[in-house]
C-alpha cells in the first residue's frame, strides 16, 4: 500500500529537482552582447568614432604642417611682412605659395565639415577634394616657375600631395571599413541578445508546482 504513495513522493521530488537544470539549459546570459551594445552606442553618443577623430587630427595636421612650411618660405625671402605683401596682395601663380596654403584651407574645410560635423559616410568628398589637389599642384608644378626659386619650389607641392593621398587612403581604408563592421558587429549583437531573451524562460512561480487531488495530503 505505501509502494503508490512512495513512488509519487520520488516522482515529485525528481520533478522538482529537474527543474533548475532545465532552467540552466534553457537560459543564455547576454551580459558580453549587452556590454558590446552599451559600448556601441557610448560611441555613437561620443559622437564620432575614434578612427575618424584620428583623421580629422591628420586633416588639421595637413592644414598646420602646410602652414608652417609657408611660414617659413615668408622668412627664408626676406622677412614675413614684405614676402607676404608680395605673395598676397601682388599674387603671382607662377611665383606664390599663396595658393598652395589656401589649397590646405581648402581641404580642411570641405573634410572637417563633411566628416567631422555632417559625419559622412561616404567616399565622394575625399574623392573631390584630392582630385582637386592633385590636378592643381600638376598644373602649377608644370605652368609656374617654383623649381628655380629654390628647396621649396619642390617641398611644398609635393608634401600637399603626399598628404591629399595619404588622406584619401587612411579613409577609404581604415575609417570607413572599420566603422562599417563596427556596425554590422552591432547589428549581429543586438540580433543575438533580443533571440536570447525571447529564448529565456520566464520566473517559475510556486503555482506550477502543485499536487494531483488523489495525491496523499502532505506528499
Amino acid at each position: 500500500m505505501n509502494q503508490v504513495p512512495a513512488d509519487a513522493e520520488n516522482a515529485h521530488s525528481s520533478s522538482v529537482e529537474s527543474c533548475p537544470s532545465l532552467r540552466d539549459v534553457h537560459s543564455i546570459n547576454p551580459a558580453q552582447l549587452i556590454a558590446r551594445i552599451e559600448s556601441y552606442e557610448g560611441r555613437e553618443k561620443k559622437g564620432i568614432s575614434d578612427v575618424r577623430r584620428t583623421f580629422c587630427l591628420f586633416v588639421t595636421f595637413d592644414l598646420l604642417f602646410i602652414t608652417l612650411l609657408w611660414i617659413i618660405e615668408l622668412n627664408v625671402k626676406g622677412g614675413i611682412e614684405t614676402t607676404l605683401e608680395k605673395e598676397v596682395l601682388h599674387y603671382d601663380y607662377s611665383s606664390s605659395y599663396f595658393d598652395i596654403f589656401l589649397l590646405a584651407v581648402f581641404r580642411f574645410k570641405v573634410l572637417i565639415l563633411a566628416y567631422a560635423m555632417c559625419r559622412l559616410r561616404h567616399w565622394w568628398a575625399i574623392a573631390f577634394t584630392t582630385a582637386v589637389t592633385s590636378a592643381f599642384l600638376l598644373a602649377k608644378v608644370i605652368i609656374s616657375q617654383l623649381f628655380s626659386q629654390g628647396a621649396f619650389g619642390y617641398v611644398l607641392p609635393i608634401i600637399s600631395f603626399i598628404l591629399a593621398w595619404i588622406e584619401t587612403w587612411f579613409l577609404d581604408f581604415k575609417v570607413l571599413p572599420q566603422e562599417a563592421e563596427e556596425e554590422n558587429r552591432f547589428l549581429i549583437a543586438q540580433d543575438t541578445s533580443e533571440r536570447a531573451a525571447l529564448l529565456r524562460p520566464g520566473v517559475l512561480s510556486d503555482g506550477q508546482f502543485y499536487s494531483p487531488p488523489e495525491s496523499v495530503a502532505g506528499s
